[in-house]
């Protein structure tokens, strides 16, 4: 039998080691700016000029994709018990590597809002807020790291979700084979580590919930839930696009 103990909401406790959080956050916020800088002069003659901005900001959220879901994978492997609690357990790089992320979407926020204020932007906006309001309380609290690690192996998806994006926006056709070969590791790779780690977080929580103070049980239920949909309908749509619309065509041709 469970003792009464095992019922009790985890709050932040006093930490003995000081907490570099933000200026992790502002260190990487700046980098990332640096590294959008330095892409632009690698950009493709074949990029169109209206596309300039679009394909620069994929591009460096391509590398954040990159950086994030290896580090991640590391995370894991180097502590196996960030996995096996994921409220109380926190390691010096699984902490970093939130934090990291965190300065990155601080960048892509402010970079939307000067360049770029179009429906998507705003959309991606949204998607941000519920990542600071998430991210804060992991970052800030030292509490919740492993869960804020399990939901940045999404972004081993959003590596195949750029390239997907660079390549449309270099004009390739669809029925080219590097576009389809994409198009299903793209998909598969969706269905794993967005739909599957967002069922399994949301299965966490709910389970959990007598553990997690109910402000932190609400950002989180609400986040997943705006998070959840969000990527609901980007499936839709990539299925839509890449797969359905293509057989359409086809059998117009036929």
């Amino acid at each position: 039998m469970e003792s009464e103990d095992s019922y009790t909401e985890i709050w932040p406790s006093d930490a003995q080691e000081p907490n570099y959080a933000a200026h992790l956050i502002s260190l990487s916020a700046v980098i990332f700016l640096i590294i959008s800088k330095v892409v632009v002069y690698f950009t493709p003659k074949s990029v169109p000029s209206q596309s300039l901005w679009r394909w620069k900001n994929i591009t460096v959220s391509l590398c954040h994709a990159l950086l994030i879901s290896g580090w991640a994978v590391l995370c894991f492997y180097q502590s196996p018990k960030l996995a096996e609690d994921l409220i109380s357990t926190y390691t010096v790089s699984s902490h970093s590597l939130v934090s990291v992320s965190f300065g990155y979407f601080v960048y892509d926020v402010v970079d939307m809002l000067l360049y770029q204020r179009t429906r998507q932007s705003f959309e991606l906006l949204g998607h941000h807020t519920v990542i600071f309001c998430a991210f804060s309380i992991a970052v800030f609290t030292r509490l919740y790291v492993g869960y804020a690690v399990v939901s940045l192996l999404v972004e081993l998806n959003s590596i195949f979700l750029h390239i997907r994006q660079l390549l449309q926006i270099l004009g390739y056709s669809k029925n080219n084979c590097l576009y389809r070969l994409n198009s299903l590791i793209n998909l598969g790779t969706f269905v794993v580590f967005r739909i599957s780690v967002l069922s399994w977080m949301t299965r966490w929580i709910v389970i959990n919930r007598h553990l997690i103070p109910l402000a932190f049980y609400s950002v989180g239920s609400i986040g997943l839930a705006i998070i959840t949909v969000m990527n609901i309908v980007l499936l839709y749509r990539l299925f839509r696009s890449d797969f359905i619309s293509k057989k359409e065509k086809i059998s117009r041709r036929d």
